[in-house]
């Protein structure tokens, strides 16, 4: 019984997972792929601060 639970288990995350990957075919490589670049993170050129996303950072909005 507990084989049983856990193929079908394995199973239904094998179908999420293809499901998933035909919803979002490039989310999967973008991870990858920003994951293998290493080096350190994005920093503000200014401040020195952490850069978050794609936007700037807030030391050059301010004024």
């Amino acid at each position: 019984m507990l084989l049983k639970t856990a193929i079908l288990f394995l199973l239904v995350m094998a179908v999420i997972g293809f499901i998933g990957s035909k919803l979002f075919p490039g989310a999967v490589t973008r991870r990858i792929k920003s994951g293998l670049t290493g080096g350190k993170p994005p920093r503000c050129p200014s401040c020195g601060r952490y850069l978050i996303g794609k936007g700037g950072c807030d030391c050059r909005k301010k004024g």
